[in-house]
């Protein structure tokens, strides 16, 4: 496989340590003597020509930034065969040999897609801060998102032990609690709702008496936003009938989550992962998504990387009911 200009695109939601990624894959290129050229807003910039041959004043300095500098959109237009094509043709125009493609598995569906149809080899960077992409441990910007949320949750506890209350704090997570349950653990969460379990809240009201009894004048409960048994608005309010004496809040911290500087621990795993992405592609490998399993750079098949899923650790599981 002859590879002499890469095309580099961010999809989805972004994550911190995307720009971090970017960069690697910059410099891998240069250092293998390849040309970059940088894909702005996605797969929809891909359709709409939005390319240009990214050069070393583009990454300088971005190592620490959140968010894409390459920007990020999502595209109807790519759903269709026609969107596609014109993609394609933009790719040869530049002649563009390879792409590189950082989001999550909605990023990898597109490419899959695109690459079956029209032959252009991909390596996917798994970016995304759910952290629910099989095939590596961690997702660039989980690790920061996880310390945004510590942090957060740090500040309510103040408040909420000043004042006496219970605090109903909602993270991201709308089909994985990875987030939900981490963060909680770290900051004492007397409670943590997550989608993959189903909650008896005759259970959790039990909790919440055993810690009055002890004399617990505030609580910390972590909800993930995609919890199936309520949303945290009904549970409030459940749970304000339930303790009439209780003063109850709510806390959704949002967006916030996807932003700031990544932690050490994106920024060295998305510079091994842009590192990998290009060695890959100079080996041959395609549709696939580079990762770090056990510390190890491995490569799965996009196919595995859309359809299985982090599964949780069942004892983080234990760890979080016995330390609540």
């Amino acid at each position: 496989m002859n590879i002499k200009r890469i095309g580099l695109l961010t999809s989805g939601g972004d994550s911190p340590g995307m720009n971090a990624a970017i960069r690697a894959v910059f410099k891998t290129c240069s250092a293998y003597d390849l040309e970059c050229f940088g894909i702005r807003r996605g797969y929809q910039g891909l359709i709409e020509n939005e390319i240009f041959e990214m050069q070393a004043m583009d990454v300088k300095q971005i190592i620490q930034l959140g968010g894409t500098i390459l920007l990020s959109a999502r595209s109807k237009d790519f759903f269709d065969y026609e969107g596609r094509k014109r993609a394609f043709q933009n790719l040869k125009d530049h002649n563009i040999d390879a792409l590189v493609t950082i989001g999550g598995d909605g990023t990898f569906t597109g490419a899959t897609k695109f690459e079956k149809e029209f032959g252009v080899p991909t390596i996917g960077i798994p970016g995304t801060i759910d952290n629910d992409i099989f095939g590596t441990d961690n997702t660039i910007g989980y690790d920061t998102a996880l310390n945004t949320v510590m942090e957060a949750v740090d500040k309510i506890r103040d408040t909420a032990t000043s004042h006496e209350r219970l605090f109903f704090v909602e993270v991201m997570g709308r089909d994985a609690g990875f987030i939900a349950l981490n963060s909680g653990i770290a900051s004492g969460a007397i409670e943590i709702l997550i989608p993959e379990i189903k909650y008896d809240m005759e259970e959790f009201f039990s909790n919440l008496e055993k810690g009055a009894i002890k004399g617990k004048i505030s609580h910390i409960v972590i909800v993930a936003e995609g919890e199936k048994s309520t949303n945290i608005y009904d549970l409030a309010e459940l749970t304000k009938s339930r303790f009439p004496s209780y003063e109850v809040r709510i806390s959704i911290l949002g967006h916030m989550q996807r932003g700031g500087s990544p932690t050490c621990a994106d920024r060295v795993l998305a510079s091994r992962l842009g590192v990998a992405a290009i060695d890959g592609l100079l080996e041959g490998k395609s549709s696939v998504m580079a990762g770090i399993k056990a510390n190890q750079v491995v490569y799965t098949p996009f196919v595995e990387a859309i359809k299985k899923h982090n599964e949780l650790d069942p004892h983080l599981i234990k760890t979080s009911n016995l330390l609540a």
